[in-house]
């Protein structure tokens, strides 16, 4: 329906201009007046041979006609000096073949090169708040943070950022955020629990007082909030109290549903303050493709802590080697390598360090912004060198 319309506005404006140039010239109408007046003349001649009229009155018309003739005849040799009518009536013709073709088929040309026809049409608003898919995390993270700079009492906008600096590693932002996010949404008991995770990673992976606080407020709104759950359970064993954390990280799995996706990483955990096996359920291939993708954070570092020598170095390597051979194959993920970069910092391994960092930059060469990001941390890690 749109290209009919279309079809028909194009047909309407080519013809408001095609019709002037149709029209023959008023000197090239009805053939020559010269040769009417002469044929005038003879007529007048035969009806006086014929007595229809008198002398008189065919001399009075015959001076009228010639009269006429001399007139038709100045036009004519006016119109000589003038481009032939044939030429002119030709360059008529070809500007009203260029409307009618011409024009149309470069537009037409034009727009299937330069356009793009199969695009479904969109309103402008849907346009406007659309988010374009070449767009970096860190150029959205950008636009919110502007927005929240001209609104900062946009409640939802900080909540929305919230998660995305945690997954950034800017723990301290995510903390910020949280904490505006609750003051101007209200408490409840998962922006608590949010809030005590990213006060966790800030900490790099210590349950602090203040997040400790946080998890204790999500658990009195809601008392199976699962997160908050765990890390109460593993500021137990930072403590030293490992029944304390076993009891709780018991009461977790046995609420667990069975398909929880973080239950076998529970069992590890109670494995560790108890000193038995642990008696996961066989994780799924959803439970494997997150785990090797996340790679071991603050929380998973702090955890191991804990543990023998031997077994802590085998699981912490062993998680970094997979999220290693994982960002080798796919190196898309920057998240990943700024967590790979930070783990093998934090077990003192500062060549694998850098040579991470080195690698990341290669993989992210055509994203500066996230190239940015890898050189910062190194700066912050104090690599440089």
């Amino acid at each position: 329906m749109l290209w009919m319309i279309f079809a028909v506005m194009t047909a309407a404006a080519v013809f408001a201009v095609v019709w002037p140039l149709a029209r023959k010239s008023a000197a090239s109408l009805g053939g020559s007046d010269r040769l009417i007046y002469q044929d005038q003349l003879q007529e007048i001649e035969r009806d006086r041979a014929a007595g229809l009229i008198g002398e008189g009155e065919a001399e009075s018309a015959r001076v009228e006609i010639s009269r006429r003739l001399l007139a038709a005849a100045d036009a004519e040799a006016r119109a000589a000096g003038a481009p032939a009518a044939a030429q002119a009536h030709w360059h008529r013709r070809a500007a009203a073949i260029a409307a009618i073709v011409i024009v149309p088929c470069v537009a037409l040309g034009l727009y299937l090169e330069l356009g793009s026809p199969n695009v479904p049409g969109q309103s402008a608003f849907t346009r406007a708040n659309e988010v374009p898919n070449h767009q970096s995390i860190a150029n959205l993270v950008k636009q919110v943070e502007a927005h929240l700079a001209r609104d900062p009492n946009d409640g939802k906008g900080w909540e929305v950022l919230a998660p995305i600096y945690l997954r950034m590693g800017r723990f301290d932002d995510a903390t910020t955020a949280w904490r505006k996010a609750i003051a101007l949404n209200g408490d409840t008991p998962e922006r608590e629990s949010e809030l005590g995770e990213a006060l966790v990673e800030a900490a790099n992976g210590k349950v602090t007082d203040e997040a400790r606080s946080a998890f204790q407020r999500a658990l009195a709104g809601n008392e199976h909030e699962i997160k908050a759950r765990y890390f109460l359970g593993l500021a137990d064993e930072q403590d030293g109290n490992r029944e304390a954390a076993a009891a709780k990280w018991r009461a977790l799995l046995q609420d667990a549903p069975p398909d929880a996706p973080w239950a076998n990483f529970v069992h590890e955990a109670l494995a560790r303050v108890t000193g038995q096996p642990a008696a996961a359920k066989t994780p799924s291939a959803g439970d494997v493709a997150s785990a090797g993708a996340k790679g071991p954070n603050a929380s998973d570092m702090a955890a191991a802590a804990t543990m023998p020598e031997a077994q802590r170095d085998d699981m912490i390597r062993g998680m970094v080697q997979r999220l290693a051979d994982r960002l080798h194959a796919d190196g898309s993920d920057v998240e990943g390598w700024l967590r790979l970069v930070r783990a093998y910092a934090v077990l003192g391994d500062r060549d694998r360090a850098k040579d991470a960092a080195a690698d990341a930059r290669r993989a992210l060469s055509a994203h500066p912004d996230e190239v940015k990001r890898v050189d910062d941390l190194v700066k912050d890690l104090g690599l440089q060198s």
